[in-house]
C-alpha cells in the first residue's frame, strides 16, 4: 500500500485517509484555536462589565460638572450685575469673580474624565481591529445607501456642535443669523 493513501478499518469498511485531507484538517484546527485566542483577547467580559459602564459613567459626570459650573458662573455673573453701587462693591465683585475662576476649575476635570473614555474607546477599537484581523472579517453587504443618505441629510441639516479641525461656520455668519 502507498504512503500517500492507507487503508484503515473502521467496523468492516476500509477508509482511506489521504495526507492533503489530513492538513486541511490540522488547518481547520489551527486557524479556530487562532479565532479562540483571539476571542480571548478581545476580553469581551472585561469591556461590558467593567470599560464601557465606566466610559457612560464618566461621560455623565462630565455633563453634570458642566451644568454645575455653567450654573455657577451665571449665578455670580446675575449677582455681580444686582450689586449696589457702594463702597463695598469692588470688593463683593472680587469675591463674585473668584466664585467665576473656581467655577472654571471645571475643565480639568471634564478633560481627566474625557481622557479616560477616550482611553476605553481606543483600546475596545484597538481589539476589534485586532479581531477582525485575525478572523479576516469583511462587513456584509458594503455600503448602505440609506445610512449614506441619513449622515448626509443630518450633515446639511444640524449644527454639528464645535468642529474638530474640520469646516466651521465663521462666527461673522453666525452673527449675521442674530441680526
Amino acid at each position: 500500500m502507498a504512503m500517500a493513501e492507507q487503508a484503515r478499518t473502521v467496523g468492516k469498511a476500509p477508509v482511506t485517509v489521504r495526507p492533503s485531507l489530513i492538513r486541511e484538517l490540522i488547518d481547520i484546527a489551527d486557524y479556530i484555536a487562532h479565532v479562540r485566542k483571539e476571542i480571548a483577547a478581545l476580553r469581551a467580559n472585561e469591556l461590558t462589565r467593567d470599560r464601557l459602564p465606566m466610559a457612560h459613567e464618566e461621560l455623565g459626570s462630565v455633563v453634570e460638572a458642566t451644568a454645575g459650573a455653567t450654573n455657577s458662573i451665571m449665578t455670580a455673573a446675575e449677582e455681580i450685575l444686582g450689586l449696589p453701587d457702594d463702597k463695598n462693591y469692588r470688593a463683593a465683585v472680587e469675591a463674585r469673580m473668584n466664585d467665576i475662576f473656581e467655577a472654571c476649575t471645571f475643565q480639568d476635570i471634564t478633560g481627566q474624565r474625557i481622557s479616560k473614555v477616550s482611553e476605553s474607546l481606543r483600546q475596545l477599537e484597538g481589539r476589534l481591529s485586532r479581531f477582525a484581523s485575525a478572523v479576516k472579517a469583511k462587513d456584509e453587504g458594503g455600503v448602505d445607501p440609506t445610512e449614506v443618505e441619513r449622515r448626509v441629510r443630518a450633515e446639511l441639516l444640524l449644527l454639528n456642535g464645535p468642529q474638530i479641525k474640520g469646516p466651521a461656520t465663521a462666527q461673522d455668519e453666525i452673527d449675521a443669523l442674530f441680526s
